[in-house]
Order: C-alpha cells, then sequence, then structure tokens
C-alpha cells in the first residue's frame, strides 16, 4: 500500500479487503427505505494519488483505487476470503502448480471492449517486461518463467499463462507455477494481478494512468476529476461494471489532508464522513458513536542507508541507533493512537505456527533489536566510531510531510542525538516525492512503512532479500536469501519446515540489525455511523467500497 506488501507512508495506510464479489443487491438505492437519497461518499486520505498504473502503483493509496476502480479474478470478501469476480470458476491441478479459469462473460471495460482472458496475458507480460521496471514484478516470479523474463532472459510469450478462446465466447486462462503456492489465490484479489486493456495502454502510451482520462475501468468506479497532482478526485459508479446492480454508491469524494486537524474539523463542519485521528483525538472520541479502532498489519521502521553512511555498515553503528529509541515512549507518549510498538520487522497479525500456534511476531522476537537501552547505545557507537575511523555522524533524516511523520521524526531526532557526536537534521517532503527518493535509494536516514498484501511473513520478509527493488539501504546477507529461497521453492507444501525457516529468517535479520523496527501503526477513524457495509482488511488493501450505502 514500500514492496510486496505495500508502500505505507508514515501517515498514509491501509489495505487488501475487497467486498463480496458478484453479490447481488436487495435493491437499489432508490425506493428503499433503507438507503439515503443521496448516496455521495466523502473521504479523505493524507497523501496524494501517486499512480492510476497498476505496474507503476507502490503505496497503499494507489492500490486502493485501484482495488475500487479495476476488477481481477477474485474480490476478497469480509473475512479476507477469495471470493469469484471475473472468474466463474477455478480448477487447480498438476499437485498445486496448475490453476485453470473460466471467465465471465458480460464483464466490459469502460471503453466497450469485453473483458476477456487476454487480457490478464498482456497485463503480466507488460509487468513483467524489463523496461517497464515494476517494482512489483517480482511477485509474479511464482509464475513459470516469469523470472528469466524480467531479467531479459527469455521472451515475454514463454510466460506461464494462457488465454484459450476468443472474445465472445466463455475464456478458459490457464496460470502455471513453478511450485505450490498457499496464497495464491488472495494474490490474485490484488490488483497487480489484474488484466489491462491494452488498446488503451497503446492510445495513451506513457501517459497511460497519469491522469483519470487516460484509464480505461472494468471495477465498481471510475476514477474522475484527477489530473495526475491534484489533491481531490472522485471515484464514479462505473455504468459498465458487470456487478453495477450491486453498488449503491453513485459517487466517492477524496480530498488530501495531510493535517488529521484538518480533516477533523472537516468531520466535525459534516463536510467528510470519515477521518483518521491522532493520539489527542483517539483519547477525545473513545465513546464517540462513530469512533473504529483499527490496527492494520503495517509497520513503519527506521532505514539506515549503508549505500551513503558507510559507517552503518558497522553492526556496533546500527544497533546503537536501534538502542537509542524508546519504542514504548514513542507509542503511549507521542503517538498516543493505539499504534504498538514493533517487536520485530514483521508486525502481529502476520499468521501462526501451524504447530503451535505461537504468533510470528512473538516466535521470532529478538528483543536485543528493539530495546532501549541508552547506556549500552553509547558504548557500542563509540566501538563502531573506532572500527570505522569515525569521529562523528551528521546525518539527514528524510520523511513525509504528515503531523505524524513529523512527530515522530523530532523523537527519533531528540533520541538519536543523545548518542556521542551525533546530528540529525530533518528533511520533510511530500509523500509521492520521497517515495521516489527512497527507490532511488537518494536517503541517509529515513521512515518507511510497509503494509501487508496477505497474511503471511513472507510478504514482509522478501522486502530484505538481496535483489528486492526495496532493499534500497544495501544491507544484504546470504543466510537470509537461503532461508527465504528454501522456505518458497522447498517447503511450498510442508508449511511446518517453511515456517522455521521464515521464523530463522527474521531472526537473522534482527540481529544483523537489517532495518530497525520502530511500531505497528494503528489507523484509529471516525466513521460516520449512516456508512455501511465498508469492507476494511487489516492485512491488505484496505477498503473496497463496492458494497458500501449512505443509510437513511
Amino acid at each position: 500500500m514500500q514492496h510486496k506488501g505495500l508502500y505505507l507512508g508514515l501517515s498514509a495506510l491501509a489495505l487488501l479487503t475487497l467486498a463480496g464479489c458478484g453479490a447481488k443487491s436487495s435493491s437499489g438505492s432508490t425506493g428503499n427505505s433503507k438507503y439515503a437519497a443521496n448516496q455521495e461518499l466523502n473521504w479523505t486520505v493524507s497523501s496524494e494519488l501517486a499512480s492510476n498504473d497498476l505496474l507503476k502503483a507502490t503505496d497503499t493509496l494507489s492500490y486502493t483505487v485501484l482495488q475500487n476502480t479495476q476488477e481481477g479474478l477474485y474480490r476478497l470478501n469480509k473475512a479476507g476470503t477469495p471470493k469469484n469476480a471475473l472468474a466463474t470458476s477455478t480448477k487447480v491441478t498438476n499437485g498445486g502448480k496448475t490453476y485453470t479459469f473460466k471467465l465471465r462473460k458480460n464483464a466490459k471495460w469502460s471503453n466497450g471492449q469485453p473483458v476477456t482472458a487476454k487480457d490478464f496475458v498482456y497485463s503480466w507480460r507488460r509487468t513483467l517486461t524489463p523496461k517497464t521496471a515494476s517494482q512489483d514484478a517480482f511477485y509474479l516470479f511464482q509464475v513459470k518463467n516469469a523470472e528469466a523474463i524480467n531479467k531479459g532472459k527469455k521472451p515475454a510469450s514463454s510466460l506461464g499463462i494462457k488465454a484459450d478462446g476468443d472474445y465472445n465466447l466463455t475464456i478458459n486462462l490457464t496460470i502455471n507455477l513453478t511450485k505450490p503456492v498457499s496464497y495464491f489465490k488472495k494474490l490474485l484479489a490484488w490488483p497487480l494481478f489484474y488484466p489491462i486493456n491494452q488498446k488503451a495502454v497503446d492510445k495513451y502510451g506513457k501517459a497511460y494512468g497519469t491522469t483519470a482520462a487516460k484509464t480505461v475501468y472494468n471495477g465498481p468506479f471510475k476514477l474522475t476529476n484527477w489530473n495526475g497532482t491534484g489533491k481531490s478526485w472522485t471515484l464514479a459508479k462505473n455504468p459498465t461494471y458487470w456487478d453495477k446492480k450491486a453498488v449503491h454508491l453513485t459517487k466517492i469524494n477524496e480530498q488530501v489532508t495531510e493535517s488529521t486537524t484538518t480533516s477533523y474539523n472537516l468531520f466535525n463542519s459534516k463536510k467528510t464522513d470519515e477521518t483518521i485521528l491522532n493520539g489527542q483525538q483517539v483519547k477525545n472520541n473513545q465513546n464517540n458513536e462513530n469512533f473504529i479502532k483499527r490496527l492494520p498489519t503495517g509497520s513503519q521502521r527506521l532505514d539506515l542507508n549503508e549505500n551513503k553512511v558507510k559507517a552503518f555498515k558497522n553492526l556496533n553503528v546500527s544497533r546503537a541507533f536501534s538502542l537509542a529509541i524508546n519504542r514504548q515512549q514513542l507509542v503511549k507518549n507521542v503517538l498516543q493512537d493505539g499504534s504498538v510498538a514493533s517487536k520485530g520487522f514483521v508486525p502481529a497479525g502476520m499468521g501462526n505456527n501451524p504447530k503451535t500456534k505461537e504468533a510470528f511476531n512473538e516466535e521470532a522476537s529478538v528483543k536485543s533489536a528493539v530495546s532501549y537501552n541508552l547506556t549500552q547505545a553509547k558504548q557500542l557507537l563509540k566501538k563502531g566510531y573506532k572500527a570505522t575511523g569515525t569521529k562523528s555522524l551528521d546525518l539527514t533524516l528524510s520523511v513525509s510531510d504528515t503531523d505524524s511523520s513529523k512527530q515522530v521524526a523530532e523523537f527519533v531526532q531528540s533520541a538519536l542525538q543523545k548518542l556521542p557526536n551525533v546530528k540529525v537534521t530533518i528533511k520533510t517532503v511530500p509523500y509521492v516525492q520521497l517515495m521516489t527518493q527512497q527507490n532511488n535509494g537518494n536517503y541517509e536516514l529515513t521512515f518507511s512503512g510497509w503494509q501487508s498484501v496477505f497474511a503471511d511473513p513472507i510478504n514482509f520478509l522478501d522486502v530484505f532479500e538481496s535483489n528486492s527493488s526495496y532493499n534500497t539501504g544495501g544491507w544484504k546477507n546470504k543466510q537470509y536469501d537461503a532461508l527465504l529461497d528454501q522456505s518458497e521453492n522447498q517447503y511450498g507444501n510442508q508449511p511446518v519446515k517453511r515456517w522455521a525457516n521464515l521464523v530463522a529468517a527474521e531472526k537473522v535479520l534482527m540481529k544483523d540489525q537489517g532495518t530497525i523496527p520502530l511500531y505497528q501503526q494503528a489507523q484509529p477513524q471516525l466513521l460516520r455511523k449512516t456508512v455501511r457495509n465498508v469492507v476494511y482488511n487489516p492485512a491488505g488493501v484496505p477498503y473496497d467500497f463496492k458494497l458500501t450505502y449512505i443509510a437513511k
């Protein structure tokens, strides 16, 4: 919503629970006492929309818009279970390595063309083509020949996805995997795996997805009133959507408000139907009938760029920086919004040991990597200085320009400057700009957020594989890579062994202080009680508005 989860801004968040697909409405929005006459939803977000092209999207907000304006084989229901969307049936064969789908006949793009299996083939090949440089292409590596195609070693035509039939018939779509993947259906409900209309891409070229008008849509809504940089846009009901009878909202008006004070005031003046809350606002609204407590499976961390600051390659230095930060004080005295101090890189809610049922973040916890001990931190930093020939560190901490980012940055700045000869300057930039800088490795210190796409530890751990497009800070570990490779490529059908490898990998990352986990970010919210059926998923793209309606 930053890799194989979703890139999370320190303030922008959320993720994956799609509304039940193909659900039939009991009645339309008109002529029934259940529905208000005005079916417009007013929503706030904390950052600008980065992209409307699934190939270029990496953040939660972009994926949330794509999830609501496009559609794939499945959508997730309220329980996070994949349910048929464009697929009408699925057949799994070859020991879990071959999936064959039949697609519905009545799905159309907003340009009038039918949605076909060929659109999936085109989309996946486009994502994997080396020149497109999709950061999330690795998610497709489980498909036969995908990795070789992405590395330019095989042609796109060799990809293990095939369309049978023509536009006027039921289409069979066959996908061949390199190995059994237990969570593959959940991936198929994520926008990266959606189809794309080739006619539109050919028409708009490099401009595809850069504005609302230069994209076509096959989902419940269409993006409108977005010029590529604006701070407001609208999701309007899509008249060509195959299941439009189930869609009640006519519009979702989204407005960027970097400050929760602004969004809170808009909510109280009834100009919006929702707002995220900061710590003080949470305290003031515990008994508000509109209050909702949310704890997504997203984490915030401090990344140290070894490529920019050579001293960070020394374990004593990175451990000193981690030990200097009191996470409990950060969540209780600064954030005050229900956020939880991290026990490791992988947050709570990402799965349980298949044998003992122990939560991953408990079993894999390395306390020394997330503890607070300023005395020890100072001692370690002095050792690190000596080993690296460093006398002082004058660093820039790059963060987004939202209220919460600034608050946390000031706390971390104060904590790190208690270390000998450390100076930290805070640099705030718009979130979209910050993402670009992080993707290019253009930072010394930065806050990075990660939101899962599906509830499995691998969705976090693969961020720090040596070849990950999201691993821009320079940390690499061969043992870590080997553990993840074995867990996914040898133990796909052996859950106990796979789990043990994932636990071991997390411990390697934390003992080597490859990153500095800070907290699992809460998303407390005021949502007007008249807004019903907003499907929220703490472990994926957060909001699906397909079945949402405004009650009387």
